[in-house]
């Protein structure tokens, strides 16, 4: 398990871009897995939440803790779970994801005040230390999505204070999500650090190869990728209320 989470922080440092295709359940895992360009699983707790007959970040903490847990059994890769706020107690909570075998994982602000969100960073740091195994923790700020009608100026200066108060508090990372453009993208790497932030595949952020020159450190896709699949899904369905057929080649990978 130390391995795995010495192997998640240092992708997170790599000069390479770390991209993860966020995943649900066991079967979108090894899908993803078995592709030679993923390095690690991340989990998109939406995507959890929204299969289990939930609204985003209104499901019960041990229905998530099980499922991170199922994902995490089904590959050799290390897994960075969504873990929401980290709910009542999140140094608890990290404790029973690295007990179902979770190297890291993001956990959001919420925009609380600041000596809180730290206080909670410092708790599920603390937590992978006395587990003996370390934690990779992507900390999420929601200077952007939690911003309101602000000037984007202050969301950047909050996000990059923010930031730096995590990873001061031993985050590896700092995931702040949001739909901008490089203007953004280069301020925060120069407020945050280079290899030091990590963003979300939204239409206004730039493409894989321009972040990686820009100094991101990773990028993710939220339930965006459960979108595309359930998309899929229905396009497939009225294909065939419309008289069509399955194609023949479809691999089996389920």
């Amino acid at each position: 398990m130390t391995n795995k989470v010495d192997v998640l922080r240092r992708l997170h440092t790599d000069e390479a871009l770390l991209q993860v295709v966020n995943v649900w359940d066991a079967i979108s895992t090894r899908a993803i897995a078995e592709l030679h360009d993923t390095k690690a699983i991340a989990t998109a707790g939406h995507s959890i939440a929204a299969s289990h007959g939930y609204d985003d970040g209104r499901i019960p903490v041990e229905l998530m803790i099980a499922a991170v847990g199922r994902i995490a059994a089904a590959t050799d890769l290390p897994v960075t779970a969504d873990l929401d706020d980290g709910y009542a107690d999140a140094g608890e909570t990290v404790r029973q994801a690295i007990g179902v075998g979770i190297a890291g994982a993001n956990v959001e602000d919420r925009l609380k005040p600041l000596d809180e969100s730290v206080a909670v960073v410092r708790a599920i740091i603390a937590a992978g230390e006395a587990e003996g195994t370390g934690f990779a923790l992507n900390a999420r700020t929601d200077a952007f999505v939690r911003g309101g009608d602000r000037p984007v100026s202050e969301s950047v200066a909050d996000a990059i204070e923010r930031g730096k108060a995590y990873l001061d508090a031993g985050a590896t990372c700092i995931f702040v999500p949001g739909n901008f453009g490089e203007a953004v993208v280069s301020d925060l790497v120069a407020g945050i650090g280079e290899r030091r932030v990590s963003l979300i595949g939204f239409p206004e952020i730039p493409a894989p190869e321009r972040l990686q020159a820009l100094g991101v450190a990773r990028l993710s896709y939220g339930p965006l990728t459960q979108r595309v699949a359930l998309q899929a899904l229905q396009d497939a369905a009225l294909h065939l209320y419309r008289g069509g057929k399955l194609p023949e080649d479809l691999p089996a990978l389920n």
